[in-house]
């Protein structure tokens, strides 16, 4: 048998071979996930050898992590905003800058909120997770991702309160809301041979991007939102770091009165808000 400690070393030094960015962060986490314990508690186990159907999973695992699956696949789930999301390759793995839009959101009251292209249902769970008297639609074209974010709903206990259609954007859409949210594709299809083989290889690139300019979907939003927005109703959407003047010209050119550009934590640009459509 060998140590904990021992395996986690060799795991990490295979990691750093592959290329893997943070290794060690995943080899922990990925032993953590095959002997059933919290990642917390991995130094205590440290010292201890590992029972060989343990050490077999560990090998499995970093084998597949090694050849860039991503951990969130490995484990099954991803943490956001405080939460675990139940995610898979049919659906963007939830991402830290998002959450920059969730504070966006949750600054204001809102009692109706629609997320377009929903994916895992990270935002419209979380919001409504977060409001508890506030109800939702979710849409996206992927019958895989509606799976997986009603899924979220029921995990998080906010099943009731929303409502997960299969839908190309606006298609099946009806009512007004307080607030529309999304995190649409916004890679241009010339940006994603560059992009890291956990997402060329295990996302979905529907997710990723527009197979266009990478802001296809910002003209349609910017143009079809003023339809399902209450008067006081806002847009939260978020954007690539680089996209700034290009999405609020969009929103402007198509009437929007206030156009504001939110930072990320990094102080990169991250989400356009725009309310007063013309």
């Amino acid at each position: 048998m060998t140590t904990a400690a021992v395996a986690m070393a060799a795991a990490t030094a295979k990691l750093r071979a592959a290329g893997v960015p943070d290794p060690a962060r995943d080899a922990r986490i990925l032993l953590a996930h095959a002997a059933s314990v919290d990642a917390a508690r991995i130094t205590l186990i440290a010292p201890e050898e590992i029972a060989p159907e343990i050490s077999e999973r560990y090998e499995h695992l970093v084998s597949l992590r090694a050849v860039r699956v991503p951990v969130s696949h490995l484990v099954g789930e991803r943490a956001f905003y405080g939460r675990g999301f139940k995610v898979s390759r049919e659906v963007l793995d939830p991402r830290p800058e998002t959450e920059s839009l969730i504070e966006a959101a949750l600054a204001e009251p809102f009692e109706r909120v629609l997320d377009l292209g929903t994916g895992s249902g990270c935002i419209l769970v979380t919001l409504l997770a977060e409001r508890e008297t506030s109800t939702g639609v979710a849409v996206d074209l992927s019958e895989g991702a509606c799976l997986q974010a009603s899924a979220n709903a029921v995990l998080h206990g906010v099943a009731e309160r929303a409502q997960i259609l299969q839908s190309d954007w606006f298609e099946a859409v009806e009512g007004r809301y307080d607030l529309i949210v999304s995190n649409p594709p916004y890679l241009a299809q010339s940006e994603m041979a560059a992009i890291a083989p956990e997402l060329a290889l295990h996302e979905p690139a529907m997710a990723l991007t527009d197979g266009e300019d990478g802001l296809s979907v910002y003209r349609l939003i910017a143009s079809r939102a003023q339809q399902y927005l209450t008067a006081q109703g806002r847009v939260l959407a978020e954007m690539g770091w680089q996209q700034g003047a290009d999405v609020r010209a969009i929103f402007e050119s198509a009437g929007w009165a206030d156009v504001v550009i939110l930072p990320d934590l990094d102080g990169r640009d991250r989400v356009i808000c725009a309310q007063n459509p013309a």
